[in-house]
């Protein structure tokens, strides 16, 4: 099985130069420029959505001071290093099944849009192949992807309703229970510790078969496990954005045994820059949380398994020093090097792992047809 050192990247795509926060060390400034940077999961659609942002304009952090939203924006995740993002379309779980799925679809066309008016900067990929082609292009590779898994609910043919490979991953559940299962939310109630339905089941094969990744994270515990029972051994599992229990026992983060089940599949766990589920009494502040987060996956599952998931923009409230997203990745990477890691191992959490799994369920020409990959392992 390959090592950390395998995930050696570089150079970085240099069409935007990173911005160096002057408390940066030279170590670290370094590393970023001879590393890529990938998030599994950015929600900064929700607010372009909902209050007009405009992404494709720098912006501060706003009257919130980064509380909740105005972390990211294209401009700023250029200039911090991000050269690949899984960008959600998020579902509002209170409209009908029927209007979830019709929202859904005029929501993709008009992120869509907006990718495309940024210019050649950002381009949305589909398969390895072409994320290789845009990383050599020193573009930006958007990789979008669903969070709550309903949004689908309503299609007529389901998961192949969507375009080949346009949909990356799915975020089974949100905040709210639905068809497919629990969430792990206090909004689940007493469904929390319900099992995956059968149109749960259903959904993940669905997801299996039109090699999209399953995402856990927000699922109900019980869920998580018959997740990892019926989804295809020979495929990846994802939990893009979580906590730990291990460091941090909290409803929305995962226990060492979900853990273990994502690295079973040869997957990655993203950690979240959510501070509210990262911090524990005595424990260290700032970026530090997510560090500490990150150190657990790393003894417990190896450095193979460790990612990034900040959810910018998802309503949550960052550590005080990664609120802007302009400076979060390139702080992560200083800290990571403080605390000890290797270079070869922090660049496997800043894109190494996910870029082998991404490989996995898409190799190249897969898009167009071409045959998949028959096992990641």
């Amino acid at each position: 099985m390959p090592t950390a050192a395998d995930a050696l990247l570089g150079p970085r795509p240099t069409a935007w130069p990173l911005q160096r926060p002057p408390d940066l060390s030279d170590a670290a400034f370094e590393l970023a420029q001879a590393s890529e940077i990938a998030d599994l999961h950015l929600d900064s659609f929700i607010s372009a959505r909902l209050l007009g942002y405009d992404l494709r304009r720098r912006h501060g952090l706003g009257l919130s001071g980064g509380r909740f939203f105005g972390q990211l924006d294209w401009p700023r995740a250029l200039a911090g290093g991000l050269t690949l993002g899984m960008w959600s379309l998020t579902t509002n779980p209170f409209r009908t099944a029927a209007g979830r799925w019709r929202t859904f679809k005029r929501n993709l066309e008009a992120f869509q849009s907006q990718i495309a008016s940024f210019g050649p900067d950002l381009r949305i990929v589909r398969d390895s192949g072409e994320l290789d082609e845009a990383r050599a292009a020193g573009s930006h590779a958007v990789l979008l992807a669903v969070q709550g898994g309903n949004a689908l609910e309503a299609a007529p043919g389901g998961v192949a309703d969507l375009p080949r490979g346009l949909i990356w991953r799915v975020t089974l559940v949100h905040l709210t229970n639905s068809a497919y299962g629990p969430t792990s939310s206090p909004l689940g109630l007493w469904r929390r510790g319900d099992p995956l339905s059968a149109a749960g089941r259903a959904l993940v094969e669905g997801l299996d078969e039109a090699r999209i990744l399953v995402d856990v994270a927000h699922l109900g515990h019980r869920a998580v496990r018959d997740v990892a029972a019926c989804h295809d051994p020979s495929l990846p599992l994802c939990a893009t954005h979580t906590g730990v229990a291990g460091v941090t026992p909290h409803w929305r983060n995962l226990d060492d045994e979900e853990l273990r089940l994502i690295a079973a599949s040869d997957g990655v766990v993203g950690v979240i820059y959510q501070a509210a589920f990262l911090r524990r009494p005595g424990g260290p502040a700032g970026i530090g949380m997510v560090v500490e987060h990150l150190d657990h996956i790393r003894r417990t599952l190896g450095v193979r398994h460790c990612a990034i998931g900040t959810d910018y923009d998802g309503a949550i409230v960052p550590p005080t020093d990664v609120r802007d997203g302009a400076v979060g990745y390139l702080r992560l990477i200083d800290a990571l090097l403080r605390a000890g890691w290797r270079d070869d191992e922090v660049q496997a959490v800043l894109a190494g792992n996910t870029l082998r799994v991404l490989r996995a369920l898409r190799p190249a020409g897969w898009a167009k047809g071409g045959a998949p990959a028959t096992s990641p392992h």
